[in-house]
């Protein structure tokens, strides 16, 4: 079956997250969209995971744990996790390889912590716009060991790719799914033999604002709208 999926959407907790893209706002905008599954990916952190969850099984959208990971490259990579165990583990992993400098608020914005009603719990004090320590093979094998699903964000970017930072996809690792932004980029990229066509290719919308929340558009093929399908179908 063909089910509609935005594999890239972030919270407030990320600093560039407008403060309107609470746990209930994100999931009930993907339900009014007509989207299967979501998955919740800040700038280094899991911290609003498990309120969008929690939201998800309410409303009957799939919420994938995941994060959006700042390699020691400046690489951005879409890390997804079968569970919030797992998601909190990397956490951890991803915590001890950031810098100790704080978040400045006035400078970068709040980082926004929710439960699953939407009530502010706390605030997040930790730089997560800036790079970890973690380059990008370690981040790969990491989120394997974990079981996760690893795909390079926005592939076609000028910035924060891993074209745009390697100029390649290292061939070596076992990456079976990426993300672009524009079809049109994308197939320039193929053509000239930048990006091998073989890999699988989704869309998703890297919102930071509920509006750009991806319509039901993208689909992937899938035995069901469970994570364990939706990995498959990535993997």
């Amino acid at each position: 079956m063909k089910i509609y999926v935005d594999l890239h959407i972030h919270t407030a907790l990320s600093p560039c997250g407008d403060n309107d893209m609470t746990p209930n706002n994100i999931v009930n905008m993907a339900f009014l969209k007509g989207l299967d599954a979501i998955a919740i990916t800040d700038h280094n952190s899991s911290e609003n995971v498990k309120a969008c969850i929690d939201v998800g099984k309410r409303v009957g959208i799939t919420v994938i744990p995941g994060m959006e990971l700042q390699t020691k490259e400046d690489i951005h990579v879409i890390c997804l996790f079968k569970n919030i165990d797992f998601a909190m583990t990397f956490q951890d992993y991803v915590y001890n390889n950031l810098t100790t400098d704080k978040n400045n608020e006035e400078i970068f914005g709040k980082q926004i912590i929710y439960d699953e009603e939407d009530n502010i719990i706390g605030y997040n004090d930790k730089l997560l716009l800036a790079s970890s320590n973690i380059s990008f093979d370690e981040a790969f094998y990491k989120v394997k060991e974990l079981d996760g699903v690893f795909i390079p964000a926005h592939v076609d970017r000028d910035s924060f790719s891993v074209i745009s930072n390697l100029g390649f996809i290292p061939d070596y690792l076992d990456i079976k799914t990426i993300e672009y932004n524009s079809l049109e980029k994308l197939k320039k990229f193929i053509e000239v033999g930048i990006i091998n066509k073989n890999y699988k290719f989704i869309k998703s919308s890297d919102a930071h604002n509920l509006g750009r929340i991806l319509e039901r558009k993208n689909g992937i093929s899938a035995k069901n709208i469970a994570i364990n399908a939706i990995f498959n179908a990535l993997n």
